[in-house]
């Protein structure tokens, strides 16, 4: 009888050092501190270590490498050092296009996998398993990546790929596998779509399939699932599964008890990092003079604002507006001459900007690799985003409240847009369909078939977040700069800029 363990890191994004480039800094993270377990796990029993995917996208550091390009890339210098033994592509590795993604291949020490991705002529573009062996037994890695990549990202950076079903894909690769192999490991970059407990359709898209393939898939042994940013470590229909957040905030980890060639039992947990846990040394020094340049390169200040637009409370700037928010609304229709700007406040912990604003304070800010398109939508589409958009909100006790379909299964406040451009109010007490009780454009109400160009990011312009009323529609501009280049180029342009705050959303029980 031997255990072995399956160690598994997923969206890391770039954190390769325990810092979040915030002030004060998370230290609750990165790579470095994570490595720290791995080689401790390493030292007691035989191991794996794969990585299942957005392994270099995300970060301040990484964000400044792609600028500069000198030497190897930051994280898969580490991931090479670490000797990881396989790695999954996950939908923000292609954020950098094809050719610098291949480069990447070809810098690393291990395989990418994936079994859903093939080449204009039907051939895999990458290897879709590999066979590993561990104390003396046969192991199938299969790598396959949510095939939702092609609603978000920019065609030219997959030109030349296809993106098949990945429930398919995995379903077809395991019947394939499972003779050849002891045990079957899926590094599936995607999530789950239902209640992990009672089995409850929590989305109805086929962006995460991860339920389907422990219900309906026989042959897997362990799934390693990601993209949701969950933190995940139990049995879903007999299967052991794991999900390690993001950042490294955690290691996901699969024991497996074997005799024989038979698992006797599995046990799924995650290793937290805290303060406390020492960065594992050989991965700090690295990429130490890139280090310092990102973070001398954040410290520069680009611009300055006519008083602070400092988001203290992100709940209430969702529910009645916020300067901030106006500022990213002009930097959006600058960019683009739109009529009509609707964007998000993406995660909790947006600070805004002070007066005088860096590099630091743009990326902490706005956290996505976003661009910006302008798409044709009629009045009554308007409407409609509207109306998903008051299902943000909920009474409890009287009181407004987000609704837990924003919080479960993860939290999505990158789902609720706002708008610049009309005024409008929600009536929460109203039945769903029935919330916006005022949309008006030049102080009339919207003509519901009157068409207005409208900016917004390339992820909600795909229809994703659940804005159907989105897809399809006539791309009138297509402005290929990131959101944060925009915004210091807007610096640039503007080195005094006025703080605003139209008061144009009223929400209301």
């Amino acid at each position: 009888m031997i255990k072995i363990s399956i160690l598994a890191t997923s969206d890391l994004h770039g954190y390769l050092y325990p810092t979040d480039y915030r002030q004060p800094p998370d230290t609750t993270l990165g790579l470095a501190k994570i490595a720290t377990y791995i080689e401790q796990i390493r030292t007691q029993q035989p191991t794996l270590l794969i990585d299942n995917g957005d392994l270099i996208q995300g970060s301040p550091l990484t964000y400044y490498y792609h600028t500069k390009k000198q030497g190897l890339d930051p994280m898969i210098l580490a991931a090479n050092t670490l000797n990881v033994d396989a790695a999954v592509f996950g939908n923000h590795e292609f954020n950098y296009g094809k050719d610098y993604l291949q480069q990447v291949i070809e810098q690393s020490h291990f395989p990418w996998l994936a079994c859903n991705i093939l080449t204009r002529d039907g051939t895999y573009w990458t290897k879709p398993y590999i066979l590993k062996e561990l104390a003396g037994l046969r192991i199938a890695i299969i790598g396959a990546t949510t095939h939702f990549v092609t609603l978000w990202e920019n065609p030219a950076h997959i030109e030349g790929l296809q993106f098949i079903n990945a429930f398919e894909a995995v379903k077809n690769t395991v019947e394939m596998v499972r003779p050849l192999a002891d045990i079957v490991i899926v590094s599936y970059h995607g999530g789950f779509e239902c209640d992990l407990q009672t089995g409850e359709v929590l989305e109805n898209t086929t962006e995460n399939e991860g339920y389907r393939m422990c219900q309906e898939i026989d042959g897997i042994d362990v799934l390693i699932s990601g993209h949701q940013h969950r933190e995940i470590a139990t049995f879903v229909h007999g299967k052991p599964v794991v999900q390690p957040s993001s950042k490294g905030s955690c290691l996901a980890e699969v024991e497996l008890t074997i005799e024989g060639q038979t698992i006797i039992s599995a046990k799924p947990q995650l290793h937290y990092v805290d303060t406390q846990t020492k960065p594992y040394y050989p991965l700090l020094t690295l990429a130490q003079s890139l280090y310092n340049q990102t973070e001398q390169w954040l410290d520069t200040t680009i611009g300055t604002i006519d008083a602070p637009i400092l988001v203290e409370n992100p709940f209430e700037a969702r529910l009645q507006g916020h300067p901030f928010i106006d500022f990213i609304h002009h930097v959006q229709l600058e960019a683009s001459g739109a009529q009509l700007s609707t964007t998000a406040l993406f995660h909790n912990k947006v600070s805004g900007f002070n007066t005088h604003v860096t590099m630091r304070d743009i990326v902490s800010s706005y956290i996505y690799p976003n661009t910006l398109k302008v798409l044709r939508l009629t009045g009554q589409d308007i409407w409609d985003a509207l109306e998903q958009c008051a299902t943000y909100f909920e009474i409890k006790n009287n009181t407004l409240v987000v609704s837990p379909t924003f919080k479960v299964p993860k939290d999505e406040p990158y789902n609720y847009d706002l708008w610049a451009g009309i005024e409008y109010e929600f009536t929460i007490s109203n039945p769903r369909g029935q919330r916006v009780t005022k949309a008006l454009y030049n102080g009339k109400p919207i003509d519901m078939h009157a068409t207005f160009d409208v900016v917004m990011n390339n992820y909600r312009a795909t229809g994703a977040g659940n804005f159907p009323m989105f897809k399809n529609k006539p791309i009138v501009k297509d402005i290929q700069i990131d959101m944060t280049e925009l915004i210091a180029n807007y610096f640039y342009k503007y080195p005094v800029v006025k703080a605003t705050w139209n008061h144009n959303l009223k929400v209301e029980i």
